[in-house]
């Protein structure tokens, strides 16, 4: 009985020793790395703007956590999986980084976010677009948290078929994104009666759309669908306006468009073009006085990848400082059970598949007459909830964790 009672101590004591270690920040210093393209097609997207908005959350929440000093590295990534790959693994081996953010381009996201599944480490993916992420390759090590390509596909795609786009015709960026985006089109298209008449896919990057373009026009569709993103979608929208796309009675669906695409082309380019977004920064006083803040440092509004980037990083250090961890399951889960109330998402809920569930916006880019301003681009058509915007999750194909359906 003695050898029972001091076993049971000896467990007991065990356990407490193992939770008081699990419930430690590691290496005294909570350290994020920042993966990004900072030089490509998407720099502009993310790149050091979102590393700025990165900063920005470090610094509003005091640069410390549990007075444990937060840390940071960022990388371009040259939008290569394999070197987004092995910095990611070089910071893990090497730096001991808890948490990977940014995380724009998809190819490379879901080679990174396996180097962190296999370090035990934790993603928060922000700037990528694959719905793939969550679904088919989800795993508890990360958590997709802006946008995604159901979520737009599934926005911009119902309202320019109610607006009569019966018959499409898809441009697809030749890589996991927009494989995904061109997939989820479909689904949309087809499940409300319209139908894919085409689809061509071009490399990434690429410069010269005309081809592309003239096949679209070929075929007859009511609808040409863009699949691509940054600068892509600049050049494939310049192209059709040189062609005539919309002035032959074409409509052009830009899918994956974000605010500094449409600041760079100009309103009279880009007026009237449907779009969603996950967030836009004249929709409240709360988004109007973070965008103030970040356009005083970058010189630009930010658009939903950098208000997204500052989001999962204060949700992310909010947990840690309840938990007094830095473990990655201990963090997450945390973060799970916490609803996301910021500037950029009320009453967000992180999902079993990793997914955060927030509203989406699907907007109208205002004509020159109606801007104001600038950076006076959106009118907000309507809201989106964010269990009609994302992909049910009893429709998931997540293997690695148990959706509830």
């Amino acid at each position: 009985m003695k050898m029972l009672k001091k076993t049971a101590a000896a467990i007991l004591v065990s356990s407490m020793i193992a939770g008081a270690a699990q419930a430690e920040i590691s290496n005294d210093e909570v350290r994020i790395g920042y993966l990004a393209d900072m030089s490509g097609t998407y720099r502009d997207l993310s790149g050091p703007g979102g590393l700025e908005a990165l900063q920005m959350a470090i610094e509003d929440f005091g640069g410390t956590v549990n007075g444990k000093k937060i840390v940071t590295f960022n990388a371009d990534d040259l939008n290569k999986p394999d070197v987004g790959a092995n910095t990611v693994r070089q910071w893990i081996d090497e730096r001991n980084v808890d948490m990977v953010t940014g995380m724009v381009a998809s190819s490379v996201v879901l080679a990174a976010a396996k180097v962190v599944e296999q370090g035990g480490k934790l993603a928060l993916i922000s700037g990528a677009a694959a719905s793939s992420i969550t679904n088919e390759y989800c795993a508890p090590s990360h958590i997709h948290w802006t946008y995604d390509t159901f979520a737009l596909a599934n926005g911009t795609a119902n309202a320019v078929l109610k607006d009569g786009g019966k018959s499409w015709f898809i441009l697809t960026a030749d890589y996991a994104f927009g494989h995904a985006m061109e997939n989820d089109i479909k689904k949309v298209v087809e499940a409300e009666g319209g139908s894919v008449v085409g689809t061509v896919r071009h490399p990434f990057p690429s410069s010269d759309f005309s081809s592309y373009i003239l096949q679209a026009q070929g075929s007859g569709a009511d609808v040409v669908a863009l699949a691509n993103a940054g600068a892509d979608t600049v050049n494939s929208l310049k192209t059709a306006s040189e062609f005539g796309v919309t002035q032959s009675g074409q409509k052009l669906a830009g899918m994956v468009v974000f605010l500094n695409d449409i600041h760079a082309m100009g309103l009279d380019v880009t007026q009237g073009l449907m779009l969603t977004t996950g967030w836009y920064w004249d929709m409240n006083e709360e988004t109007r006085a973070w965008a103030k803040r970040y356009e005083e440092r970058v010189g630009r509004m930010p658009g939903m990848v950098p208000a997204g980037i500052y989001s999962a990083t204060m949700h992310y250090l909010n947990a840690v400082k309840e938990t007094g961890s830095d473990d990655a399951q201990v963090v997450r889960a945390q973060m799970a059970k916490t609803l996301v109330n910021d500037m950029f998402a009320k009453n967000g809920k992180i999902r079993e598949d990793g997914r955060m569930v927030h509203d989406m916006y699907l907007v109208k880019v205002k004509t020159p007459a109606e801007s104001k301003g600038e950076w006076d681009l959106y009118e907000v058509v309507s809201t989106i909830p964010g269990d009609e915007a994302f992909r049910p999750i009893g429709e998931s194909q997540c293997q690695q964790m148990a959706p509830k359906g």
